[in-house]
């Protein structure tokens, strides 16, 4: 995306989004070039706050199948083209799952996923997975949502039957940067993968990871394409560097930089949960606290797929601490 010579207020494209009107990529631009930083924070919030439920609303997640993936994502520890030693198994048994689950549902967690590594899902690994979630289905009263790779139309309805109701699929980075990150397969594949999940009734969570040499712009185009797949849920990720990985000297980006593009995602999508990911453990308490004032209301509690996130208890504090209505542990 280009720089913009237009003038606007904050103030005029809060309004905007208030009013139930989408601001345009070259109105985002402006706001990250050009908004003074505190005033596009108070903003966002306010939208938040006008959209957004009281509630927070986290999910926690499981690796359900590990490592070994023949894609080639530059960021990724599970690749099979970098050497990290991450952990390598087949679809864990529902006992496992459920037992995590459980310990997840006790703690106030509503949401729970399963995630697997690989390109897509063998017959064999799809119908364990499957019966993971009637398990779950059976035994929690948790809401079940999966990110299974690039699954087929059928392959989909099998999960729905199961007993998945939202799908996750991040497209991970701007389509301009895409490639230089990844070349076995595309954002399209993506979206194609979720075009089918949302025809077949499935929520969609749908985000990406920040830090990975884009710019601010990239950004931004990001939270553009990602209005192509309407997301109930964005999660955002922080790169965390990973040795053996193309990636493992990223530099850092700045707080500022992360909340900025927080505050942009949520002018670009008010009602959706900006859901806090992977990568937030570097940020200190302050810096926390104010992502969740600015557009964050729901995240990814507990640990994630190859690294330590946060205990499920503290980040039920700083929720409550933010403002927001945190379901007490039964």
């Amino acid at each position: 995306m280009k720089k913009t010579n237009e003038t606007y207020t904050v103030g005029q494209l809060k309004d905007k989004v208030i009013s139930g009107r989408a601001i345009t990529g070259t109105e985002a631009i402006w706001l990250a070039d050009f908004a003074d930083s505190n005033e596009l924070y108070e903003a966002a919030g306010e939208i938040t706050r006008y959209f957004g439920k009281p509630e927070f609303n986290p999910c926690s997640i499981i690796n359900a199948k590990a490592g070994k993936c023949q894609e080639n994502c530059k960021w990724c520890a599970q690749s099979s083209h970098f050497n990290t030693g991450a952990a390598n198994y087949e679809v864990v048994s529902p006992d496992k799952v459920l037992d995590q689950a459980r310990n997840d549902e006790a703690k106030g967690v509503k949401r729970f996923c399963q995630v697997t590594s690989g390109r897509t899902l063998s017959k064999d690994s799809l119908k364990r997975i499957c019966e993971n979630y009637r398990v779950l289905r059976r035994d929690t009263a948790l809401f079940l949502c999966g990110s299974l790779g690039l699954l087929d139309r059928e392959s989909l309805q099998e999960l729905w039957d199961a007993g998945m109701r939202r799908y996750h699929c991040n497209l991970e980075t701007a389509p301009s940067y895409f490639s230089r990150l990844c070349t076995t397969h595309t954002i399209d594949d993506k979206i194609r993968t979720l075009r089918h999940a949302r025809e077949i009734g499935f929520q969609i969570c749908s985000g990406g990871i920040i830090g990975m040499g884009e710019n601010m712009h990239q950004r931004v185009e990001l939270g553009i394409k990602l209005r192509e797949v309407e997301p109930d849920s964005i999660p955002v990720n922080i790169l965390v560097p990973v040795k053996g990985t193309p990636l493992a000297e990223a530099t850092p980006i700045t707080d500022e930089e992360i909340l900025t593009t927080i505050a942009i995602f949520r002018f670009l999508h008010p009602k959706a949960e900006l859901r806090f990911a992977g990568g937030r453990a570097r940020l200190s308490r302050e810096t926390q606290l104010k992502a969740l004032a600015i557009g964050i209301n729901s995240a990814v509690v507990g640990d994630l797929l190859t690294t330590v996130g946060s205990k499920i208890d503290d980040d039920m504090h700083l929720a409550s601490e933010a403002g927001y209505i945190v379901e007490a542990h039964r």
